[in-house]
């Protein structure tokens, strides 16, 4: 299996970042016909250590049963749009975008 990981850096307003993200996850829901009672993904915010913030805020995980899903997924206009929004919503700097395999 697959896992497409979104890195969202500190952003420079909290607040707003967390307005505009559940906007991200609503047009998330909408573009790719996701209920919005379900949660395929999970949603990792990071939290302070003694030696400060992380560069880090947000971590989205999406897993994915093969490439083929994974690449069509990614290559439709709806998630096009879904990528580019993720990138309007990062104010802290761009988002880092990670493919893994989990075992």
């Amino acid at each position: 299996m697959l896992q497409l990981t979104v890195l969202y850096p500190q952003p420079s307003d909290v607040a707003q970042f967390e307005a505009d993200y559940a906007e991200h996850l609503a047009l998330l829901h909408e573009k790719a016909g996701i209920p919005t009672t379900v949660k395929p993904y999970t949603v990792t915010k990071f939290m302070p250590t003694p030696d400060g913030a992380p560069a880090f805020y947000q971590m989205f995980m999406l897993p994915f049963e093969s490439p083929e899903a994974l690449q069509a997924t990614m290559a439709s206009a709806a998630m096009q749009e879904v990528g580019a929004d993720a990138y309007r919503i990062s104010t802290g700097g761009a988002p880092v975008f990670l493919v893994g395999n989990t075992e």
